[in-house]
């Protein structure tokens, strides 16, 4: 029987937080066999994570984790450690802005035994012509960086079997900021099998959005020279 983990990262989600505890916490309690959801406030400055312990206290299988602030790649990665550590034989990734749609899991988990990874593609998306830039231009960059072509690198909608997922974040620096991206690259290189499936991708459901265009062209400048080195790393390791 497989347990599986949902980890979702959050970061000043006071106006989603609700609404996606409610979505995803049917998930893990209709998969049971200690099946949790595990969402880690990542050092919100408003009310995230007292909504989540209040939360908590009705909903057995819900996990609310809380650390000092540290970026969403590397609360990613904390969660995935989190999951493997407590025994997860799956663990499956998504965000807290409520884009993503529940519903849509099942397509994913009915077909887990197949892939290490199973991954959504995002069609139609919602959230801005930016993103959807900075999607196109990631896919070219990491083809010249690593000579792998990958449909949508860094889609948060992923389920992933635990133990494949553990050998390889070995190759993933600490705090690294672009933690899927790099799982995405690892798996296209080691050739393992890897399943793309449409996902809706909607506008933000509440709260506003981080990202804006200083910052993904700071983003972009450092990920780059993170490629460069994180290449050399597994050129010696794949």
């Amino acid at each position: 029987m497989d347990k599986l983990y949902i980890v979702i990262p959050a970061y000043n989600e006071e106006e989603n937080i609700n609404s996606v505890i409610e979505d995803w916490y049917p998930i893990v309690e209709r998969i049971g066999n200690g099946s949790k959801l595990v969402i880690i406030d990542d050092g919100s400055k408003d009310s995230t994570y007292n909504m989540m312990k209040k939360a908590a206290e009705t909903k057995a299988a819900f996990e609310p984790v809380t650390k000092p602030n540290g970026g969403h790649g590397a609360t990613v990665l904390y969660g995935y450690h989190y999951a493997i550590e407590a025994g997860a034989d799956y663990v499956f990734q998504t965000d807290a802005d409520g884009q993503t749609v529940p519903e849509e899991f099942w397509d994913f988990w009915n077909i887990r035994e197949q892939y290490d990874m199973v991954i959504g593609h995002r069609k139609g998306r919602q959230d801005g012509i930016s993103r959807k830039v900075v999607t196109k231009v990631l896919k070219v960059v990491l083809k010249l960086c690593f000579g792998v072509t990958i449909k949508d690198a860094n889609t948060p909608f992923r389920l992933m079997k635990a133990k494949t997922l553990s050998e390889n974040m070995k190759l993933i620096p600490e705090d690294y900021n672009l933690s899927n991206v790099m799982v995405s690259v690892i798996y296209a290189k080691k050739k393992l099998p890897v399943k793309y499936l449409p996902v809706t991708f909607r506008e933000r459901q509440g709260g506003v959005n981080s990202i804006n265009i200083k910052k993904i062209t700071k983003i972009g400048k450092q990920a780059l020279k993170d490629f460069l080195r994180i290449n050399k790393i597994l050129a010696n390791n794949i």
